[in-house]
């Protein structure tokens, strides 16, 4: 018995070094943005899919078809559902998201923000430069280029959207301490994910207030349609469009005088995180302040917020450069 024990171990041990390893489970990864369709998102899936061919993981975004959050709920639903290995998105509305990252977290699927750095039930967010940084640099601007005169106006895509709305305060700080005489013609306006919605409300400013010298804008239609309103009314120039926009879809705006510029980050390189860091977290890592991080460099950890120093300056002189790699 003893001898039959040894020989059945013997052919056992044979049969399991013969046999072809298995390769693991494929990692999956869903983003959902906020809307698609945009230049801005279809540049962040470009970055998608690029991480994805190089990792060899399936990885793909998801575009609802406006921004409203409720699709954005709806599609992270369905992701759970199809039980991917780990979720990142961009939210419209971080509270309206909770509930449903929540129950994410629950099934045992990463999640992973951006643009949103007080959202609770992820892992990790993820900003390509601090929030302050970013506000700040707009600010610095806008106040060179209206030499601190005048009245002015600020843009968001969503009266909710976190990271806009904090972009928005580091300038709007920076431009009361050192534009004391400049003041905002009313409370800001939610209407930067939409060209027609920033367009016509820039002309109804333009009309309603002479002394208007500028508007700033964190949203990356919001540029756009002020530029272009700014332009029919003959005003490029004399009042100043800074804010976050697509370089591909501002670059003439640009050349023509009509937006002065803003600072930014590659769309592209920030759905190439998603996908980096979403394989990091499947593969057990984690994370630690002053790590220096795949295509984040260095970075600053903060609770659950990755911060990254990569902005990129929209000027007459860098815009077509980016825009040729499709930012």
């Amino acid at each position: 018995m003893k001898a039959f024990t040894k020989i059945n171990i013997g052919i056992a041990a044979a049969l399991l070094a013969s046999a072809p390893v298995l390769a693991a489970a494929e990692t999956t990864i869903g983003v959902v943005v906020k809307q698609g369709g945009s230049p801005w998102f279809n540049a962040m899936e470009m970055g998608i899919d690029q991480e994805a061919e190089a990792l060899g993981v399936n990885a793909f975004m998801v575009g609802p078809t406006s921004n409203d959050p409720a699709l954005q709920v709806r599609a992270i639903e369905d992701l759970i559902a199809r039980g991917v290995d780990v979720i990142g998105v961009v939210p419209n509305d971080a509270q309206v998201l909770e509930p449903v990252l929540e129950r994410a977290r629950a099934a045992g699927i990463k999640v992973i923000t951006h643009e949103s750095p007080d959202t609770v039930n992820n892992d990790y967010n993820f900003e390509l430069v601090s929030t302050e940084d970013l506000g700040i640099a707009h600010g610095e601007l806008f106040a060179n280029a209206t030499e601190c005169k005048g009245s002015y106006a600020v843009y968001v895509g969503g009266l909710t959207v976190p990271a806009q709305n904090a972009w928005a305060d580091a300038a709007v700080d920076y431009l009361t301490e050192h534009c004391p005489d400049m003041k905002q013609v009313s409370e800001r306006f939610g209407v930067a994910e939409s060209v027609d919605d920033s367009r016509n409300t820039t002309l109804d400013l333009i009309r309603a207030h002479p002394d208007l010298s500028g508007i700033l804008a964190f949203g990356s239609q919001g540029p756009i349609g002020a530029a272009r309103a700014v332009q029919e009314r003959g005003l490029s120039g004399d009042v100043a469009v800074v804010g976050l926009f697509s370089a591909g879809q501002g670059r003439r705006l640009v050349h023509e005088g009509a937006i002065t510029g803003g600072f930014v980050w590659s769309p592209l390189e920030a759905g190439k995180v998603f996908v980096q860091l979403g394989q990091m977290l499947v593969e057990g890592k984690e994370i630690t302040d002053g790590e220096d991080l795949p295509l984040l460099g260095q970075i600053k950890l903060e609770g659950n917020n990755i911060y990254a120093n990569k902005p990129l300056a929209l000027t007459e002189e860098s815009v077509d450069g980016l825009a040729e790699l499709g930012l």
